[in-house]
């Protein structure tokens, strides 16, 4: 890890973080246990609400693909600020860079690249979601880097687009093993590839651009200064243009959040951003933070949320304390108690850690 810092960090917008933290708390906090829930309250009016809390197959969107593209998109509207200091000293904007990189690379593979199984025949190379953050980061930081001005930068966005569409286009079909970008996952990585459904390295061109879409975002707003409003209004147009775009898009490429296809890249980019324009109006413009800033426990040590909440169990420790309940609950309602007590340890874990101003940084 790079540092940790003890006290909070000065210059935040608190919509960041409370977006970013909204986003973390419906990951390892809200759908595991409302899911655990559901299933055993077994009630058919739940169905639909459950239906948006599961991933599409392959072509279409729910509400739960929603939940990658906004942690690229957060990581992307971060850059903005965290990278400003580093301007005119481009060799510890690259150190940071490729630290940042490496580190959430490596704690990919730990969390979905089964690399603490020390077993070469099952680890994973490429598979998890802190992996496509720090392949958009790399992207983006190059973009924001060596292309000054936005309109350079959305040139070079746009570049990464069509570069992605012409081979998927006239080199495959739109099916899990026809695809191109899933024959060059095959080529590149074979055996240590991970989900067959899922792709990685081509689709790694437009992870950089959920996050670039991000990191125009975080222009818009830290341009902005006093005129909050007009840049509020500025997300909500641009959300809704990319929302169009892919549409149109879509009738020629399908949205697909499997292979992170153009349509679904621009798709969820424009929710993106007009549920940044919704966080940025309401609690940097109007300065309604009350009920919301318990987001920030997540928001602001949001790698240390989804780490844990992904790769740490603490069910045993909880259940050693929590068995009890069992003669209430019954055997239908227990395993919920226990999903719950998981979910609140790490919930007092992040608390803690916002508490005594601990926020880690990578």
């Amino acid at each position: 890890m790079e540092n940790t810092v003890r006290q909070m960090p000065k210059g935040r917008l608190a919509s960041l973080d409370i977006l970013r933290g909204f986003d973390l708390f419906m990951l390892v906090c809200f759908e595991p246990i409302f899911s655990a829930w559901a299933r055993a309250y077994d009630n058919p009016t739940l169905e639909p609400i459950l239906y948006q809390f599961s991933h599409e197959p392959w072509e279409g969107f729910r509400c739960w693909d929603m939940v990658m593209p906004l942690f690229l998109f957060m990581a992307g509207a971060s850059m903005p600020f965290s990278l400003a200091k580093f301007a005119n000293n481009h060799k510890a904007l690259w150190k940071k860079v490729f630290r940042r990189f490496i580190i959430l690379f490596i704690l990919g593979m730990i969390c979905q690249g089964n690399l603490l199984g020390f077993d070469p025949n099952d680890i994973h190379i490429y598979v998890n979601t802190l992996q496509s953050i720090a392949a958009g980061y790399l992207i983006t930081a190059f973009i924001l880097a060596y292309c000054k001005g936005m309109r350079k930068q959305i040139i070079a966005t746009a570049a990464l687009l069509i570069i992605y569409w012409i081979p998927m286009t006239f080199c495959g079909d739109w099916t899990p093993t026809g695809n191109f970008a899933y024959k060059v996952d095959q080529a590149m990585m074979g055996r240590f590839c991970g989900d067959p459904n899922y792709t990685w390295i081509w689709s790694s061109l437009t992870f950089g651009v959920t996050v670039m879409l991000g990191a125009f975002a975080g222009q818009i707003m830290k341009k902005a200064k006093e005129e909050k409003l007009r840049a509020a209004r500025t997300l909500f147009i641009v959300g809704v243009g990319l929302i169009v775009a892919a549409l149109l898009w879509s009738l020629q490429m399908p949205i697909i959040k499997h292979i992170w296809t153009c349509s679904m890249c621009l798709f969820a980019g424009g929710i993106s951003f007009l549920l940044m324009a919704l966080f940025y109006f309401v609690i940097d413009y109007l300065g309604i933070r009350k009920g919301l800033n318990w987001l920030k426990f997540y928001g602001m040590n949001s790698i240390v949320a989804y780490f844990v909440g992904e790769k740490i169990n603490f069910r045993s420790a909880f259940e050693s304390l929590g068995y009890g309940m069992r003669q209430y609950l019954g055997d239908t309602y227990y395993p919920v108690w226990i999903t719950f007590g998981n979910y609140m340890i790490i919930f007092l874990i992040l608390w803690f850690m916002y508490r005594q101003r601990i926020f880690i940084k990578i």
